[in-house]
């Protein structure tokens, strides 16, 4: 082999590596928060990822993503979101109210996109929907608005029910209020009794059972937020083995033996929220993507659960069903 030629092979070679190392370097890394752990988050995820894909990022590819769980532990929020912020990520994704709280709070300079369910504006996050400002945009996804709808559901399916129980978590106060404020106007247009029980444990949860067991109420409503998402298969049992019928805002929720959900696609939030954050890294401002309101809602019923109850789900509740789950 000639000299030149073989200088010019080694080049090749040596070259091959460092253009890999530089290309990984300019990879942009997004940091991902939720409230919740990895093990409950895999639709969510596949949604996520499909946004990114849509705006032409693939993660592993061209584009790096920085996860951090708080297992359920609200307080471990500000030092995961602080810790994104130490990383320099090039956009932060926070799922759930909570968690968009804790990076606003930690950050007025990095992008950050949002999934909450319930007002923005309301929350504190951003001055308006249209235009947000700031560094925020994101998706309202419109679960905590939808309890007094809920009910009016639950109400269908058990139309004897004048006592519902309803199920808060006061730890995530804002959500908590939102829930009852919706649920009360909707339980006196209906002349119902809404009897309120808190918990924010697993232990709590159980004690809750136990006594609205014991006091017969007659159906159940969930509260929407992050803490009953990741308890939705010990709510899902402990309701059938105290033979209440309960509501909650996600598909998830009957998806491991609940009885009926109603609430936006909370999957579908994410994949909005992921081509958000491909914008973002194309060059898009926060301030300019107006907040999306999400528009697709879902009616989940599982019958086998049902059955379980004694219950006849009305014809026309599953006319509406988007799924029934046998």
């Amino acid at each position: 082999m000639r000299r030149r030629a073989f200088i010019s092979l080694l080049g090749g070679a040596v070259a091959w590596p460092l253009a890999a190392r530089a290309q990984q370097r300019t990879m942009p890394v997004v940091g991902y928060l939720s409230s919740q752990s990895v093990d409950t988050q895999a639709d969510l995820l596949r949604g996520f990822r499909l946004g990114l894909r849509e705006s032409g990022y693939v993660e592993g590819e061209n584009v790096a993503v920085e996860y951090r769980w708080a297992e359920n532990e609200a307080d471990r929020l500000p030092a995961l979101a602080a810790e994104l912020v130490r990383r320099q990520v090039a956009v932060i994704a926070a799922s759930g109210g909570p968690a968009s709280g804790a990076v606003a709070k930690a950050t007025a300079m990095i992008p950050i996109v949002f999934m909450v369910p319930e007002d923005p504006v309301r929350l504190g996050l951003v001055g308006s929907l249209a235009r947000p400002g700031g560094n925020l945009t994101g998706v309202n996804f419109f679960s905590a608005e939808l309890a007094g709808k809920r009910l009016d559901v639950l109400h269908e399916l058990v139309p004897t029910a004048t006592r519902v129980a309803l199920l808060l978590n006061p730890a995530e106060a804002t959500i908590a209020e939102s829930n009852l404020r919706e649920v009360e106007a909707a339980a006196r247009a209906m002349a119902l009794q809404v009897q309120v029980f808190n918990a924010s444990t697993r232990g709590e949860i159980d004690i809750a059972f136990t006594t609205l067991g014991r006091e017969r109420l007659h159906a159940l409503l969930i509260s929407s937020g992050p803490f009953f998402t990741g308890r939705r298969v010990q709510l899902a049992h402990l309701a059938t083995h105290h033979r209440i019928p309960a509501i909650h805002g996600s598909r998830f929720y009957p998806e491991v033996g609940g009885l009926i959900s109603y609430g936006t696609s909370v999957p579908d939030a994410q994949r909005q929220a992921g081509v958000y954050v491909g914008r973002i890294l194309r060059g898009a401002k926060p301030a300019d993507l107006p907040v999306v309101q999400s528009s697709k809602f879902e009616l989940v019923i599982n019958a086998h659960t049902a059955k379980l109850l004694g219950l006849e789900v009305p014809p026309t509740l599953l006319a509406r069903a988007d799924e029934v789950l046998e």
